[in-house]
């Protein structure tokens, strides 16, 4: 693998789910480990880090990433299931939707898709306003030259393949509860010929997908899947704010998930709104 002068790594978790069996506890455990052993630069983590939204599932979080925070570098956003019990998203982004995290070679954007609703089971689609996206707006237009940039949320932008019966029978009757963000692809537009990664998660089986704006800078989609379920989590190399090479995938597991070698879904190229 060659080398880049000032290279740099992100990693990308998401959906840990923790409190609701005690593998998800073990997997989150070893993945932290891997990653401190790797020395990898960034982490990130886009929501559902709890099952519950329970204060001592956050506690445990808090704990088993203690050395990545520690250190600086760790950045959260919120996902649907932490808003439940004792609302354990409150703590992640203090109450603001947009927020910017800047660290050595990287600007943060971050996004809390999550709303209200989502403190009742099964509602767990996301939801951003106009507001929303005007801060978007204002924080990408602000990105420094020479970073990376990154669009963080916790739900998908896109229309993703259904996943289970349950998302199956809501698709079907017209329920909202497994659909994109109705904003989404305003977002994602938003995003384009600006911004380098789009990460998030809240669907279980990873995907990918590209788009180049006119520019000819490529938007790079990711969903994470389930860190803990996978038993992996991707790594991306970047120096000088690009990406360096496709993304590597850490397995905890000898035997790799079929999920985590799937190629990218392209996308149609999308205009500036």
């Amino acid at each position: 693998m060659t080398a880049y002068p000032g290279e740099q790594t992100l990693a990308h978790l998401s959906d840990l789910h923790l409190g609701r069996r005690r593998a998800d506890h073990l997997a989150a455990r070893r993945l932290v480990e891997q990653l401190l052993v790797e020395g990898i630069g960034h982490v990130v983590v886009t929501g559902d880090l709890t099952a519950h939204g329970r204060r001592a599932e956050w506690e445990d979080f808090c704990a088993l990433f203690a050395p990545l925070e520690r250190t600086g570098r760790l950045t959260l956003v919120p996902g649907n299931h932490d808003r439940g019990t004792d609302d354990a998203a409150s703590q992640m982004m203090k109450g603001e939707r947009v927020r910017v995290r800047q660290r050595p070679g990287l600007y943060l954007v971050r996004v809390d898709s999550t709303a209200p609703h989502n403190r009742a089971p099964f509602r767990s689609h996301g939801e951003v306003c106009a507001a929303t996206l005007a801060a978007v707006d204002q924080a990408l237009g602000e990105a420094p030259p020479g970073s990376l940039v990154g669009l963080l949320l916790h739900h998908h932008l896109t229309r993703l393949p259904v996943e289970g019966l349950g998302e199956w029978f809501a698709d079907t009757i017209g329920w909202p509860h497994a659909s994109e963000l109705k904003l989404g692809h305003r977002l994602l537009a938003l995003a384009l010929g600006r911004c380098d990664l789009g990460l998030h998660g809240h669907r279980h089986v990873p995907r990918h997908f590209e788009a180049i704006a006119p520019n000819g800078r490529t938007l790079d989609v990711h969903n994470a899947g389930s860190s803990t379920e996978l038993q992996a989590c991707r790594v991306f190399r970047h120096a000088g704010g690009r990406l360096l090479a496709p993304p590597r995938w850490v397995h905890l597991s000898p035997r790799p998930s079929r999920w985590t070698s799937a190629a990218p879904v392209p996308l149609a190229a999308l205009s500036r709104p």
